[in-house]
């Protein structure tokens, strides 16, 4: 499964909702199993909108062509896309005429994110000696196959040239690198699996919260946590804690389950429905899942029915891809929301709860729920022959 890497930080995000106290966050201490999926098991070194953020384009670039063009902001169709793009790559030859270092970058970036890979690839080598954002970008795309053929160990040894970089020019790059690197070596792609080794840079990158560091290692290391054997659940807790704080929206998701199952720090509904909540209105798809299935054993049947019909109806091959890359959670975890939010939708359509009953929608929507994720769905159903759902 291929996911997206993070986005860079320029700076300190806004903090968002912090769901823990610190007083909460510095007790680590042995608690129950955590109900968490296990980490995804191929790791892309991609960024949705790769280097935006880093580059502060307002700041580097002046004419709003070529900011429109790079940042896609504005709702655009096809042809005046594409005479933005004409004139950005014409603007842009002007200023490498003119002897402007940062411009050859940005046109390798602008072939980058217009998908013209080999044109971006022929780019970025031929500056990589004098730029260090090519460099990364390199590895983001020989590890993941981009204008080349996928080349990880490649991939790796362009993110170590990051990492081990004594030149300041290369310092605001370093925490995104060890973050990929950190998932290279958990999933071993390109490295020998050491998960010793991907907890280091981890810890590394996510630089005891700083907002100004990589927050998705923030995030990780508390799915880390969550997932390893044995489980370090308080740890989990502090890092989710940080990466929300610092405006991650799958951890926020992940710190309402913490609290709801009292796993890592002591049982809170109220905190836990706050996160949940709060989460899914910022678009969470795995947090609205969990909220169906409160809704549902808290029967609030004609809620749960209205909230998980709009969630069931999601189109995985094309709103999945979507979701995460507009709210930055894993597809995996948009996934299991979909098929929750499906399996609890069936139940009320078969049972007639909030809806009147229709046998054959409830059999589409089980089904559904079933192709998603068949181990959520066995253990739903295990609920309903126990009569516990």
């Amino acid at each position: 499964m291929k996911l997206v890497s993070e986005k860079l930080p320029v700076g300190p995000k806004n903090a968002t909702f912090q769901c823990a106290t610190k007083s909460q966050k510095s007790k680590w201490k042995k608690e129950k199993q955590v109900l968490f999926p296990s980490l995804p098991t191929r790791q892309s070194f991609r960024i949705s909108g790769t280097l935006r953020s880093l580059l502060n384009l307002s700041l580097i670039v002046s004419d709003s062509v070529i900011k429109s063009s790079l940042k896609f902001r504005m709702p655009l169709d096809y042809y005046e896309h594409t005479k933005l793009v004409e004139k950005a790559l014409q603007l842009l030859k002007e200023r490498i005429n003119n002897g402007d270092p940062l411009a050859r970058f940005l046109r390798g970036q602008l072939y980058f994110e217009e998908g013209w890979y080999e044109e971006a690839l022929d780019q970025f080598e031929e500056i990589q000696e004098n730029d260090h954002q090519a460099i990364y970008q390199l590895g983001v795309m020989y590890y993941d196959g981009l204008g080349t053929k996928a080349n990880p160990v490649k991939g790796v040894e362009y993110m170590k040239k990051i990492l081990e970089s004594p030149c300041p020019e290369a310092k605001h790059l370093k925490y995104a690198a060890a973050y990929n690197l950190g998932r290279a070596f958990h999933e071993g792609q390109g490295v020998p699996h050491d998960d010793e080794e991907a907890e280091r840079l981890w810890l590394f990158a996510a630089d005891n919260g700083n907002p100004k560091a990589s927050v998705r290692a923030q995030s990780i290391l508390g799915l880390y946590y969550c997932t390893k054997e044995p489980k370090e659940l308080e740890k989990a807790f502090f890092w989710h804690s940080e990466a929300c704080g610092n405006g991650n929206l799958e951890s926020q998701g992940a710190l309402g389950l913490m609290y709801f199952y009292g796993q890592g720090v002591r049982q809170d509904t109220d905190a836990a429905l706050q996160c949940l909540r709060q989460a899914a209105d910022r678009g969470n798809v795995y947090a609205q899942g969990n909220l169906v299935e409160y809704y549902y054993k808290m029967k609030f049947f004609t809620k749960c029915v209205t909230f998980s019909k709009r969630i069931s109806d999601y189109d995985v091959c094309h709103d999945v891809p979507t979701i995460a890359q507009m709210t930055d959670c894993l597809p995996e975890y948009i996934t299991k929301g979909i098929a929750m939010a499906s399996f609890y939708y069936a139940r009320c359509l078969q049972l007639g709860l909030g809806i009147t009953s229709d046998e054959a929608e409830a059999r589409k929507y089980y089904s559904k729920a079933c192709s998603l994720c068949p181990a959520l769905a066995d253990e739903l159903y295990s609920l309903v022959i126990r009569q516990k759902i």
